[in-house]
């Protein structure tokens, strides 16, 4: 056992684990550390608060419960949300009222972005454990720099990576034969074709990530963009955002009058013909909607050729869950090859994963698909960082300003 730990016995080690407290990190990463850990899991409860607004994800939530019961003895609830943000302020108002350590009501989250920063910066987060799972080996840390910084704010091991995520075009390749490259080349798309394109209201997320990769393309020095905002820093690099979008506006869907409320219902529009295109976060969506015989296989994705927007999504702990022990396995589970696997397979989900194929035995890496599927992006772009998580909220609030009403 490592020098750190020493002093600590076995006993002791399994009622931090069990109680919830934080383990020595070193005495996490060894073999009997984490056999100790997975037995303190066992028969625990891990409620995980997630998105639940698509069935494919919801579905996967279920087969990965079914997994942890079977082989840890977890039982994983789905604590189904519609907004991190809402499991934020469930867990700073926790703090504020007191509750202790092992007092709380999430033992785990779905979360990036200013959620994440807001977490770390508030200190509701337990951690560092993320880079001690067992999985996390395989975990590209160097192909996708994302893995480590979360909209630029470092994760130092305080969420572990499960998905990737890059802002992505799609269309019927019938009705537009040749894709726009660039923000700019949408918008002479949008004044040839007025009405037919638009983008989701703001503070929906992909509405969100539709400005921030105008604000990326525009921006004077993007290097300003990987830092804290301030007043000064939004007011040079926006200079050039909001003509931009003023400009595009009254050529948009609707004369720019009206948003849709999220990327749903302009994926539907898109698929009835009504719209040109569509935007998802997820670079394999359109091929996901082919296989369901949602969309026809004429429908392509691209990505602008000089890249767009790409991020990772995680899963943390609150520094106040029941239940840590458990929710450390879950997060292992999905760093699995299996998971990862699974859920990179469009037949169930079809999100990127997070591990380095390269690096995976032969066996692990023959779980991951092959080949070109129609729908899928045929030539991925560069991956262009985020904003720094506190460029969020002002954008957001001066595009309502603007276009909200």
């Amino acid at each position: 056992m490592p020098p750190e730990t020493t002093h600590l016995s076995r006993r002791h080690l399994l009622l931090a684990a069990a109680a919830g407290a934080a383990l020595p990190k070193a005495w996490a990463q060894t073999p009997a550390g984490w056999a100790d850990l997975e037995k303190a899991a066992r028969g625990q409860t891990v409620y995980w608060n997630a998105w639940a607004g698509s069935e494919q994800t919801n579905a996967y939530l279920q087969w990965v419960a079914q997994q942890v019961k079977t082989a840890h003895g977890i039982t994983l609830q789905h604590v189904k949300i519609t907004d991190t943000a809402d499991v934020v302020k469930r867990v700073r108002a926790e703090k504020a009222t007191g509750r202790g350590a092992n007092e709380g009501t999430v033992d785990l989250v779905w979360i990036n972005g200013e959620n994440f920063a807001a977490m770390k910066r508030e200190g509701l987060l337990f951690g560092p454990w993320a880079e001690a799972l067992p999985n996390f080996r395989w975990v590209d840390t160097v192909g996708k720099p994302t893995t480590l910084k979360d909209f630029s704010v470092p994760t130092e091991g305080m969420e572990s990576p499960w998905g990737m995520a890059q802002f992505t075009l799609f269309a019927d390749s019938q009705r537009l034969p040749e894709r726009p490259q660039s923000m700019q080349a949408l918008l002479a798309l949008a004044r040839r074709q007025p009405g037919r394109i638009t983008y989701p209201r703001l503070p929906d997320f992909h509405g969100t990530t539709f400005v921030k990769q105008a604000l990326v393309e525009f921006a004077p020095d993007r290097a300003a963009l990987a830092k804290p905002v301030t007043d000064a820093a939004f007011a040079a690099q926006t200079a050039a955002l909001w003509p931009f979008l003023d400009a595009l506006r009254p050529h948009l869907w609707r004369a720019g009058k009206q948003f849709p409320q999220n990327a749903a219902a302009v994926r539907q529009m898109m698929a009835d013909g009504e719209l040109l295109l569509a935007i998802t976060f997820n670079p394999n969506e359109a091929a996901n909607e082919i296989a369901a015989k949602r969309l026809p296989a004429t429908v392509m994705s691209w990505q602008f050729e000089k890249g767009t927007i790409g991020n990772t999504h995680f899963v943390a702990i609150p520094y106040n869950a029941r239940a840590k022990a458990g929710a450390q396995v879950v997060a292992n589970f999905l760093l699995s090859p299996a998971a990862q696997a699974r859920k990179a397979d469009i037949a169930h989900w079809g999100d990127p994963t997070v591990l380095d194929l390269a690096r995976l035995p032969a066996a692990e890496r023959a779980l991951f698909g092959t080949g070109q599927q129609p729908g899928l992006v045929s030539a991925p772009a560069p991956t262009l960082p985020e904003p720094h998580a506190s460029w969020v909220e002002p954008l957001e609030k001066a595009w309502a300003q603007r276009y909200g009403a």
